[in-house]
């Protein structure tokens, strides 16, 4: 007895499947409700996408695309689309990318560590306090070195006669 192979009871499809496409056969129809924001690409054949308003922001924006190979249309979330496949010679395939808006992730606040400068703090109030010692003694030294000298010289001299 001939036992018949799987592949010969499967019906053959007239276009190959596209991997990570969706199949729209030929005068079906398919709505799309996004709940992210999204390319729509056709991948093979010819889609008439249909979006909800609101319509008339440019010229061209009817609300009635025509979608072929290579062309693509931006989807808002909630927006409905429906497509049709378009295609006089058979199923059409489209893809859906969904485009995540990236995470905004919080940075965490820094901590500010107070302690990694106590020890340069202590060194600089010791550095002033020499300073301001080494400075008294400077103008001490200048005052007993200096107008003594100044003094004893305009202290030995004769006032101008007039």
């Amino acid at each position: 007895m001939n036992t018949p192979y799987a592949a010969s009871l499967l019906p053959t499809a007239a276009t190959p499947a596209l991997p990570g496409a969706w199949k729209l056969a030929k005068g079906r129809a398919i709505t799309l409700k996004p709940r992210t924001n999204g390319i729509l690409r056709v991948a093979h054949g010819r889609d008439w996408a249909t979006v909800d308003g609101p319509h008339g922001v440019t010229p061209t924006d009817s609300g009635d695309h025509i979608l072929e190979v290579g062309r693509s249309m931006w989807v808002r979330p909630g927006q409905r689309v429906v497509i049709e496949a378009w295609n006089g010679e058979g199923a059409s395939y489209f893809v859906w990318d969904p485009v995540f808006e990236p995470i905004k992730v919080k940075a965490p606040r820094r901590r500010v560590d107070f302690a990694v400068a106590l020890q340069p703090l202590a060194d600089l109030r010791s550095a002033l306090l020499l300073a301001g010692d080494a400075l008294r003694r400077l103008v001490v030294v200048m005052v007993r070195q200096v107008l003594p000298a100044t003094h004893n010289g305009r202290h030995g001299q004769a006032c101008p006669a007039r």
